[in-house]
């Protein structure tokens, strides 16, 4: 069945048999994908609340 991998030191488990650097960039580029989808429309959410209670106080001061 499946092969579990076994590291006897963490530089093993870093260097991941001579893929470590393809394994930790991949790994860093998701981290980076999923924090910006995340991020990004709760910035966006709040300049929007921002804009729309500019845009009601200012019309609020016209009546």
């Amino acid at each position: 069945m499946g092969h579990i991998m076994q590291f006897s030191t963490w530089i093993e488990f870093v260097d991941m048999g001579g893929h470590g650097l393809y394994v930790w960039l991949s790994f860093a580029i998701a981290i980076g994908v999923i924090s910006i989808n995340v991020l990004q429309p709760w910035m966006s959410q709040k300049k929007l609340i921002e804009s729309l209670q500019r845009k009601f106080q200012r019309e609020s001061k016209l009546k």
